[in-house]
This record gives C-alpha cells, sequence and structure tokens, in this order.
C-alpha cells in the first residue's frame, strides 16, 4: 500500500509519464525499423532483396519496355525483418526510422516503394546490360584504376572475355 501510494505522489508530483503522441511531439528511437527507401543508383540487379525477403514484399522484374529491371516493394506486406538490407552488397535498401505509415485502407495497393534500373549498353557488343554500381566497384576492388574501369562499362560475356584473353 505505501509503494502505491509512493508511485501514485511521484505521478502528481511529476505529470503523465506517458508518450504525449498523437497530441504532441514523440520520438523515434534509435535503430527503429521503418520504411524502407530504395537507391537505384547503387543498384545491381543481383535480386539478392527478392530471395531473402521473408514476406515476399520485394520483386523485381523487367520493365515492360525492356529498359531495365523495377523494383516494388509493398509496404504493407513487408515485415521490416531487414533482411534486404543486411545481404545488399552496395546499400541500394536501407530502413528509414520513419514509421509514419498510416494511410487509408484503399490506398493500401499503392502503398509501395519503388524504383527502376535502366540497362546501359555493353560498350563491346551493345548488349543492354545493368550498369555496375560505383558502390560495387569499391567493395571489388578498393581502388580502381584505367583497366579496371574499361571492365565496368563491359557485359558479363565480354568481361570473361577481356579478363581472360586480355583483349
Amino acid at each position: 500500500m505505501f509503494s502505491f501510494l509512493k508511485i501514485l505522489a511521484r505521478n502528481l508530483i511529476l505529470g503523465p509519464s506517458t508518450d504525449p503522441f498523437p497530441h504532441g511531439e514523440t520520438f523515434t528511437p534509435e535503430g527503429l525499423r521503418g520504411k524502407i527507401r530504395f537507391d537505384a543508383s547503387a543498384c545491381v540487379g543481383c535480386r539478392m532483396c527478392e530471395h531473402v525477403c521473408a514476406a515476399g514484399a520485394i520483386r523485381i522484374e523487367e520493365t515492360a519496355d525492356k529498359s531495365g529491371l523495377e523494383f516494388v516493394l509493398w509496404h504493407n506486406s513487408c515485415a521490416f525483418c531487414g533482411l534486404c538490407e543486411h545481404y545488399c552488397q552496395t546499400k541500394a535498401i536501407r530502413l528509414t526510422e520513419d514509421w509514419h505509415m498510416a494511410h487509408r485502407q484503399e490506398e493500401k495497393y499503392g502503398y509501395v516503394e519503388k524504383g527502376v534500373v535502366g540497362y546501359v549498353p555493353c560498350s563491346r557488343c551493345g548488349d543492354p546490360m545493368v550498369p555496375v554500381a560505383p558502390q560495387l566497384m569499391k567493395i571489388a576492388y578498393r581502388e580502381t584504376n584505367r583497366d579496371i574501369e574499361k571492365l565496368r562499362d563491359l557485359c558479363p560475356d565480354c568481361r570473361l572475355k577481356q579478363s581472360v584473353g586480355g583483349r
């Protein structure tokens, strides 16, 4: 009984200890897993995020006009597990601390994160390919030189020929 009175007295002196949200400002805990952001310039189209997505919320498909790859993430299906961010080597996927995801029911099918990774032509054969992101070059080679930069503009087949044949 005495401990209850002690808590009551403390609450009367200090005021409410609950968060004032939604009627006031609130805080976001550090490390909170919120909305996902996609950076198409860093994506290399490896599809690892699609593979590890526990909820099946990520889909990567070729665009209808075959000009690149379209990344689509359904926020309503996402479990915010963070596997996509963890396995994305180039950090094209980032979980933000933005937890504001209230939306109307009729908007649920449009509540997505989208991005398009446009194809570029191979500098040797002209076949369309996903561009090699600078982040991937940094991971693979740390420092690049002119010979390595030449490989960046080649499709995998031409890159293999260049690497093996040296031409």
